[in-house]
């Protein structure tokens, strides 16, 4: 399948029908040659990341809408702008290949319009630019809801997080510190042509300075390493299990911190790792598998304990909660297209709804770490905040630490600081 057709094929799956680009995306790519699948993968990641201010130029240079059916040949003028914005592919080459796609959709008649719309871009584009950049919403490429969120929350870094989040988000590896030391790890890269630093913070973090296909990474399918932001890789080391505690990571899947909770304690007791979603838990018993990870894994929703509990209480609990995913946009920026405000108080329900189911579970002394991928407070802080003032036997086990920024109540890591993604964490120790 030609390339750039395959992306618009993705991209109608994800803006049109509202599907994931994780999902979308490999049932495309089986269906491009080998050669092609990384043009397809970064046409698609950038042209999402762009879409906001892309759809804004598209809009200037049609005459009028396409046709609902003819969503494909709008998202092949994406692909063309973004190809001529922020790729290396010369201006000639982006024009003709996007035109060649019309064809090869079966659409020979867009072929001229997606000419006549690119080259007038390309002699107009200063004009065009200027016109659409005096929108913050399409300068920034960010949907308005959201941008008036992040710069309500976060009025002295509200540009800064929608530019990190319109960044390219590095690869980060969790070396798996039972097998070997991050520097011998880090040594093993270098052999084999992969430069990497230390990622800041974090026991055992390296951030490639090129990324690459994880099963070229020495040792990746025995488990020496796994892919992981360094902000996610604070979870283990935050609630910092003893030898021989009991532990609960609710709402696991795809299972990077059970794993990681596991390397940074192999003395645990027992580890229990509860997902709603059987795709996922699949996805949860690759990583164990892969890693070596011990731990019990049940489907179950973990806001209905009685459902999977025995009823003994766990020293531990790892609350990683659904949230908006606001802090992870530049690793999945299908996200600020795909979610939208009246979410919002649903997740907080949920995140409310979870956080008084699970409680119950933490023994008496034992702590729950709340952790989000979001940068909204009401996610955040503020939740957190309304929980402890209703329950009486809960109080804040203060983090004290030298990343992220302290709020009323846990740290909050924006996204870009430190090399690290957008996430959250709050410490609770239950009264004894």
């Amino acid at each position: 399948m030609q390339a750039r057709a395959a992306a618009a094929g993705v991209l109608i799956r994800v803006l049109r029908d509202g599907v994931s680009l994780d999902s979308a995306l490999p049932d495309l790519l089986t269906r491009v040659a080998a050669d092609d699948r990384g043009l397809v993968s970064e046409l698609c990641y950038g042209t999402l990341r762009w879409q906001p201010r892309l759809a804004a130029l598209a809009a200037q240079l049609l005459h009028r809408p396409l046709r609902a059916r003819d969503r494909d040949i709008d998202a092949l003028l994406l692909l063309g702008l973004y190809q001529i914005q922020h790729t290396r592919i010369p201006a000639h080459a982006a024009v003709a290949e996007t035109v060649a796609a019309a064809g090869a959709l079966g659409k020979r008649w867009a072929a001229a319009l997606l000419n006549a719309a690119l080259r007038r871009y390309l002699r107009e584009r200063a004009a065009l630019d200027a016109a659409v950049d005096a929108d913050p919403a399409h300068a920034l490429a960010h949907p308005p809801w959201l941008l008036d969120r992040l710069r309500a929350a976060w009025p002295d870094a509200w540009e800064t997080i929608a530019a990190a989040n319109n960044a390219r988000a590095p690869l980060a590896l969790r070396v798996n510190l039972t097998r070997s030391t991050r520097s011998d790890y880090q040594a093993a890269l270098a052999a084999a042509g992969h430069a990497a630093t230390p990622i800041a913070h974090t026991e055992a973090g390296l951030e490639l300075a090129r990324p690459c296909d994880v099963s070229a990474l020495p040792g990746f399918a025995a488990g020496a390493v796994s892919v992981q932001d360094g902000a996610a890789q604070l979870a283990a080391p935050l609630l910092a299990p003893a030898p021989g505690a009991r532990v609960l990571d609710a709402c696991a899947a795809p299972g990077g911190k059970t794993a990681h909770l596991r390397e940074w304690q192999p003395a645990l007791a027992s580890l229990l790792a509860v997902d709603r979603a059987e795709s996922r838990l699949d996805r949860l018993r690759e990583t164990l598998a892969r890693t070596g990870a011990a731990a019990t894994v049940v489907a179950g929703d973990a806001g209905t304990p009685a459902a999977w509990w025995d009823g003994v209480p766990f020293d531990a609990v790892l609350l990683d909660a659904p949230c908006s995913a606001s802090g992870v946009i530049r690793r999945h920026p299908d996200i600020k297209l795909r979610r939208r405000a009246d979410d919002l108080p649903r997740l907080v329900a949920e995140q409310a709804r979870l956080l008084a189911a699970l409680w119950p579970l933490v023994a008496p002394g034992g702590r729950l770490l709340y952790a989000t991928c979001s940068v909204l407070p009401e996610e955040n802080d503020k939740q957190i905040s309304h929980f402890l003032a209703t329950h009486a036997d809960a109080h804040e086990d203060e983090i004290v630490a030298d990343w992220g920024r302290p709020g009323r109540h846990g740290r909050q890591i924006l996204p870009g600081e430190d090399g690290m993604d957008g996430f959250y964490y709050a410490r609770l120790g239950r009264r004894t």
